[in-house]
């Protein structure tokens, strides 16, 4: 990528974009998963088929992202991420749009896809921002993901409640929220290539060093998916409670995740990744310990809170570690992205099936044991703290604003 220089305030006004970005991300996945039910009668297809369609947004994501750093090479960062996130937020109208299966699995591959493209595109400017800063911002540019998902699934919620036709609801949420983030991506900073870099290949493996940070991002999502989709039945079958309930502990671990993210960044400043996601380990471990022998739903509530608490920094550590570690970081990002997105799509039929042959517990024990895979392999992130760079940014009028 070429040098451009900003000063300090571009960068800080980058910062807030990104994160705006990222917001608008996350509200498109809330809208959408409040109205699943509504889409699966209007499609007429069974928990079954309805449980295949939902695995084509993560097969569309995972064979979609590699063409995220193309896009980037050949649009410029700004452009790309204004393109990408344009497609993402239109496609929220196609699910709601499908009368059948077939279809339905079509549309769902389009959004993932774009969701993929645009998750890269966003992190990899993230991460820009981050170097430029000199400090840490991921985790909270992903605590406001899950705030912009809490925003969506409330209004989701809320149309749901009014009985209000799903295709009406996302022809609304997708207009509004492709205004918001093209006017988000005004100021996100333009990075463009040099004129002597070759363009990234459209499909190519991810360097060693992504895979291996993949590899700790795997633990936390497997965590995060199972928590998520298995909290609730755990409570309630294990622990006989009511399903009110049982609904508490899986809003509360949700919101210890994004109050988590949000906070997180003082942390990594203050002690690294390695020694944060470490003790995050310890932390999510502890919860799991929690869940398996909890004798009362207190305390398996506590274990989830705790779990939360555990997992939530690692995954945009490993997103900021990715992009530091080598010379195409989109390529790594992308990489990283696509190993978290399989865990997150493996996790719940994974605990299920063990599950369904042994028990709950044994299916929590599994997620503990991965839960400690972060204690022992954290220090696969070391090399994005050493890399980080500090960097000196003129004085505001120094550099005049860049804008296309």
């Amino acid at each position: 990528m070429s040098e451009v220089l900003y000063d300090q305030r571009q960068v800080k006004r980058a910062r807030y974009a990104v994160a705006a970005a990222f917001t608008v991300h996350g509200a498109v996945t809330g809208s959408f998963a409040t109205r699943v039910p509504w889409i699966q009668d209007h499609a007429s297809v069974s928990a079954g088929q309805l449980g295949l369609a939902l695995a084509f947004p993560a097969l569309g994501a995972s064979l979609a992202m590699p063409l995220a750093g193309r896009i980037s090479h050949r649009l410029g960062a700004r452009n790309a991420l204004r393109l990408l996130m344009s497609l993402w937020t239109l496609s929220l109208v196609l699910p709601a749009l499908s009368p059948n299966l077939p279809t339905l699995c079509l549309a769902l591959f389009v959004y993932g896809a774009s969701a993929g493209m645009a998750d890269v595109a966003m992190n990899a400017l993230g991460v820009e921002v981050e170097n430029r800063l000199g400090r840490s911002i991921m985790s909270g540019l992903h605590g406001m993901w899950s705030a912009g998902a809490l925003i969506g699934s409330a209004a989701g919620t809320l149309a749901a409640h009014l009985g209000s036709d799903a295709r009406v609801h996302h022809a609304l949420a997708a207009a509004t929220l492709t205004v918001l983030g093209i006017v988000a991506c005004r100021w996100v900073l333009d990075i463009q290539p040099a004129e002597d870099e070759e363009p990234p290949p459209r499909f190519a493996l991810p360097p060693k060093s992504a895979l291996l940070i993949g590899a700790v991002g795997f633990c936390a999502v497997f965590a995060e998916g199972a928590s998520l989709d298995w909290s609730a039945v755990y409570l309630r079958d294990q622990l006989e409670t009511s399903a009110g309930l049982a609904a508490a502990c899986t809003t509360g671990f949700t919101l210890t995740m994004a109050v988590a993210r949000i906070a997180g960044d003082r942390i990594v400043d203050r002690y690294g990744s390695v020694r944060t996601v470490r003790a995050s380990g310890v932390l999510a471990v502890l919860g799991g310990l929690m869940i398996v022998v909890a004798p009362n739903p207190a305390t398996a509530m506590a274990g989830f809170a705790l779990m939360g608490l555990g997992i939530a920094v690692v995954v945009p550590l490993c997103f900021a570690a990715a992009g530091r570690s080598g010379s195409n970081p989109s390529l790594a990002i992308a990489g990283v992205a696509t190993i978290t997105y399989t865990s997150g799509l493996i996790a719940p039929s994974a605990i299920g099936t063990i599950a369904q042959a042994t028990s709950l517990v044994v299916s929590f024990t599994l997620v503990t044991v991965l839960a400690g895979g972060l204690v022992a392999f954290a220090g696969v992130l070391r090399g994005g703290d050493r890399d980080r760079p500090k960097v000196s940014v003129p004085p505001a009028a120094a550099v005049p604003d860049r804008r296309p």
